[in-house]
């Protein structure tokens, strides 16, 4: 079988609401937390190798609150994003707070990636099918030594994809009809009411979106070729950042959208009708530990996952 490994981008873990790390607040029945059902359904799916990145600070409360237990069930590796991690020629600019983006994220993990790989964000549930068809697809059908980068993603329907408690900024899509992506927009302060949905655009226009259209919830099958293609635009992105910006951040969506435009690979857009939920507010964690309750009680889960 194909090795495959499934990629979790956790180094903005500090990001606090309510005085608790969200990505690390219990939500299953077992006290588990959103990670464990995504590492869950990627194992199921057949995904046999999974890497964290994290940040050097977090590493001894991340491994006791969850990767000392996933050790045991498969092989673990680490990488860890920091905001000094620069290519030759380039420091921090003083002020910076944040490492640079899901971009350099995955970039610090190229030492422990050498097979197709999965990405996705440690706060967020994406439902069994995007693992299943990720998965098939990296195995049976991605191309890896073509001219062009064979990617693919999971293709979320908008209207599964919104808070009760606000607006939410989505990355729209755009496919052709042979199911490749052809651009993402991003569109921000979505929401639905008895008018409708609506939604704005980066200058706060009013725009059309539709609620049953693609959403790319960053969720992205990527050959291991890809990272070159990382490596070689970080120091390119980094030139080009303005003199005091101190929040530029090197996109992941956005540098395989610059790789579709310029014909340097395709995009593969694979539905899945499930219902993404992630805590984007401190209100909706209720929501989410409803929404695994449900699951659990319809036998999608058992009651103690691992």
């Amino acid at each position: 079988m194909k090795n495959t490994s499934l990629v979790i981008m956790a180094a903005g873990i500090g990001s606090r609401f309510g005085g608790g790390i969200k990505q690390l607040e219990p939500v299953g029945p077992g006290g588990e937390i959103i990670m464990d059902y995504s590492i869950h359904d990627a194992l199921e799916a057949g995904f046999n190798k999974i890497i964290f990145i994290i940040r050097k600070d977090l590493e001894k409360d991340f491994k006791e609150i969850i990767g000392n237990r996933i050790e045991k069930i498969a092989p673990v590796e680490y990488a860890f994003q920091e905001m000094d991690d620069l290519p030759e020629g380039f420091s921090t600019p003083e002020g910076r707070k944040k490492p640079w983006g899901t971009g350099q994220a995955v970039l610090a993990a190229r030492h422990v990636i050498h097979e197709p790989f999965l990405v996705i964000n440690a706060d967020a549930y994406y439902g069994k099918e995007g693992f299943k068809k990720i998965h098939e697809y990296m195995v049976n059908e991605m191309n890896e030594d073509g001219e062009g980068y064979d990617m693919c993603m999971a293709g979320f329907i908008l209207s599964n994809t919104l808070s009760e408690n606000g607006g939410v900024t989505r990355g729209v899509c755009t496919v052709n009809e042979n199911g490749y992506l052809e651009k993402v927009t991003e569109t921000y302060d979505i929401y639905r009411d008895d008018n409708g949905m609506h939604a704005k655009d980066n200058e706060g226009n009013p725009v059309r979106v539709e609620a049953k259209q693609h959403v790319s919830m960053n969720m992205f099958g990527l050959p291991a070729g890809f990272l070159k293609e990382l490596e070689k635009g970080f120091p390119e992105f980094l030139a080009g950042v303005r003199e005091g910006d101190l929040k530029a951040e090197y996109l992941l969506p956005s540098i395989i959208d610059q790789c579709i435009r310029g014909k340097k690979g395709t995009v593969r857009v694979l539905e899945t009708k499930d219902k993404w939920f992630g805590v984007t507010y401190k209100e909706d964690k209720p929501a989410v530990v409803a929404s695994i309750r449900r699951l659990v009680d319809q036998g999608i889960y058992p009651e103690k996952l691992f």
